[in-house]
């Protein structure tokens, strides 16, 4: 049991102290007489200014002075000391500020309800903080199990592609072995042939050359030779073909991370600004200087904002922009329900979206109207914006090099997603689709 509860119980226990023949629960409790008091003894009890009254307690004693054992009556500001008035009038307190003990007591605990705020505030903060680090940690290692898999596999099917094709040499080396055998004996045999006939050529003697078999009869012994020990049918080992089979399969295996191919995001002209211009192609929006006289609907923006035709509502994705164009501009996502008019249509400037923006040579980022500035002065050409729907992530990015983190944003999204984006001077293009990993089981 926590000291708060016994110090409850204790307190539900304070009896009157002049009921002496039965234990009747005590109302109130004198300081100065040091006494607990029923309903009946407090109404006949003093009312002079001395007997001060508190909630039951059994402990009056700490209500007192303990070198002039008078009642605590003040709060010495200067020594964070509870006081009588001997202690303020001529004590050791003599000339000190001092309050009230009940407007100081209030004082007191208008202070710890605001440290109780900051501290439930940075609890919940930390909270989100470490749910964040927990999930990155978790993201983490499946990324590394993944890696760790596919890499395994990758092994396993080059390890088994090296053995069918040893396999396949060892098996042509065997079957070729035998007639290396037979033409090194044919090679040599023939070499002393062709010895014996240049020796023959070189003689003068005729009758020595006349004597020897007849060439015909060599050649067609030669012939027969050759027929008999013709090369056996082993086929060939084609290294490209080899290599186009290691290739395909490694592509095979590539296919298991499941990374599908760009998605095109398109811009939604009907909800475009009255001075924006949207591209054939839907994928980059200008800035006129005019009044285009779009048609009026509820969808469209008073501002020179946006959003696209089609929504995310799960998985994650990623998309980007090039801003090289645009002096001013903000990029982010929103939900359907965004205000179209006022202030708090705009990108960031409420609680349905989130952007990147820039003003000038400023970066910031946004949400809820609250802005963070970017400390980093490059200028941005292209940004991408990363979604994870079920992590409640937003993060941006710069893809200058190296490719830079430039905020993350955690929530628990409550509807689906639009690409926003706004211009003022210039152009912004989206680059190729989006891009969408699954995540694997």
């Amino acid at each position: 049991m926590s000291y708060r509860s016994n110090q409850r119980n204790q307190e539900t226990e304070i009896f009157c102290t002049y009921c002496m023949n039965s234990r009747i629960p005590a109302t109130k409790s004198c300081l100065l007489c040091e006494a607990s008091l029923c309903k009946d003894h407090l109404k006949v009890h003093s009312k002079a200014a001395e007997h001060v009254l508190c909630d039951p307690t059994n402990s009056p004693g700490n209500r007192k002075c303990s070198v002039h054992k008078k009642i605590l009556e003040y709060y010495c500001t200067e020594d964070s000391a509870c006081i009588c008035v001997s202690c303020r009038l001529d004590g050791e307190h003599q000339g000190h500020r001092v309050e009230m003990l009940d407007e100081a007591f209030k004082k007191k605990k208008e202070k710890l309800r605001h440290v109780l705020q900051n501290l439930t505030t940075k609890r919940e903060e930390t909270e989100k903080s470490l749910q964040k680090c927990r999930r990155d940690q978790k993201k983490a290692s499946d990324i590394t199990e993944r890696v760790a898999a596919l890499f395994a596999d990758i092994r396993k099917e080059l390890e088994d592609l090296q053995k069918k094709v040893c396999s396949e040499s060892s098996r042509k080396k065997e079957c070729i072995s035998p007639s290396v055998t037979a033409l090194e004996i044919k090679k040599d045999k023939l070499s002393r042939k062709i010895h014996h006939i240049e020796e023959l050529c070189n003689l003068s003697d005729p009758v020595t050359v006349l004597q020897e078999p007849d060439m015909g009869d060599l050649c067609d012994t030669e012939d027969r030779e050759r027929h008999n020990s013709e090369d056996p049918d082993v086929g060939d080992l084609d290294l490209g073909l080899i290599s186009q089979t290691i290739y395909r399969r490694l592509s095979d295996i590539i296919k298991g991370i499941c990374v599908q191919e760009p998605k095109d995001i398109l811009l939604d002209a009907n909800t475009a600004g009255n001075k924006l211009r949207i591209s054939r192609d839907m994928k980059t929006v200008s800035e006129t200087f005019r009044d285009e006289n779009c048609p009026e609907t509820p969808k469209r923006f008073q501002y020179n904002q946006v959003i696209s035709t089609g929504t995310f509502s799960s998985g994650q994705h990623y998309w980007e922009a090039d801003v090289s164009k645009s002096r001013n501009w903000r990029v982010g996502m929103c939900y359907p329900s965004i205000e179209r008019t006022g202030n708090e249509s705009l990108i960031g400037e409420n609680n349905k979206s989130w952007g990147l923006d820039r003003i000038g040579n400023h970066y910031s980022v946004r949400h809820d109207n609250r802005e963070v500035p970017l400390l980093d002065k490059i200028p941005y050409t292209r940004v991408r914006i990363c979604l994870d729907y079920e992590a409640g992530e937003l993060s941006f990015y710069s893809l200058c090099d190296p490719i830079t983190l430039l905020h993350t944003f955690t929530t628990t999204f409550t509807e689906h997603l639009h690409a926003a984006l706004g211009v003022w001077k210039g152009h912004i293009k989206i680059c190729g689709g989006v891009r969408t990993w699954e995540k694997q089981n």
